[in-house]
């Protein structure tokens, strides 16, 4: 039998790519149990993760995974960075904000950049040692969007190994290479050291 696992996110994209990475688990996303999204009022990936795992794990008495990841750009301070989701502000849908970026960079040579996740898994609310995993997948911005698949700056992040940007990526291949396929990685590492109880 699974265990049963909170994915604290409101973005099904997020939980149809967290089914494919864990399998073993039975995962509910925040939205079909209309869990109320916490604020996340913290300036660095952990910190936001931590708020929503701590809230998700609350709120539904499940084991919850919080994901915080984000779009890391060096030569724009870093930017969107926590405030990827929401670049092109609070009611950004995908394609504003990877419009936002490619105007940001318009004339800019320097178009590295790489996705970042951080995964925070609680067992409880209370929780003094919640399991922690990052993920880290370098690319760069393309010139304009391209491919129809994935989600958020899928369209826009060019993955040189494959000569395509990751909305080209077939699921299976982007779970292999992907910052939060890696960050899954880690975090099964974790888990068969130290299961999760609940």
């Amino acid at each position: 039998m699974k265990t049963s696992l909170l994915l604290a996110t409101h973005n099904d994209g997020k939980v149809r790519e967290f089914a494919r990475l864990l399998p073993d688990f039975a995962l509910t996303g925040a939205r079909a149990l209309k869990l109320a999204a916490p604020e996340e009022t913290g300036q660095t990936f952990i910190e936001n993760a931590l708020i929503k795992a701590r809230a998700g794990a609350q709120a539904s008495g499940l084991p919850t995974l919080a994901d915080d990841s984000g779009l890391i750009v060096p030569s724009l301070g870093g930017a969107p960075g926590v405030y990827s989701s929401r670049y092109a502000g609070p009611e950004a849908t995908d394609r504003d904000n990877w419009q936002a970026l490619l105007k940001a960079l318009d004339g800019n040579e320097d178009r590295r950049a790489a996705f970042y996740c951080v995964l925070v898994l609680m067992s409880h609310p209370e929780d003094p040692c919640p399991r922690i995993a990052e993920g880290l997948w370098p690319g760069e911005i393309a010139l304009a969007p391209e491919g129809e698949g994935g989600f958020g700056y899928d369209p826009v992040f060019w993955v040189p190994s494959h000569g395509c940007t990751a909305a080209r990526l077939a699921p299976e291949e982007k779970a292999a290479q992907s910052h939060r396929g890696r960050a899954v990685t880690a975090l099964k590492a974790q888990l068969a050291e130290r299961p999760l109880t609940t």
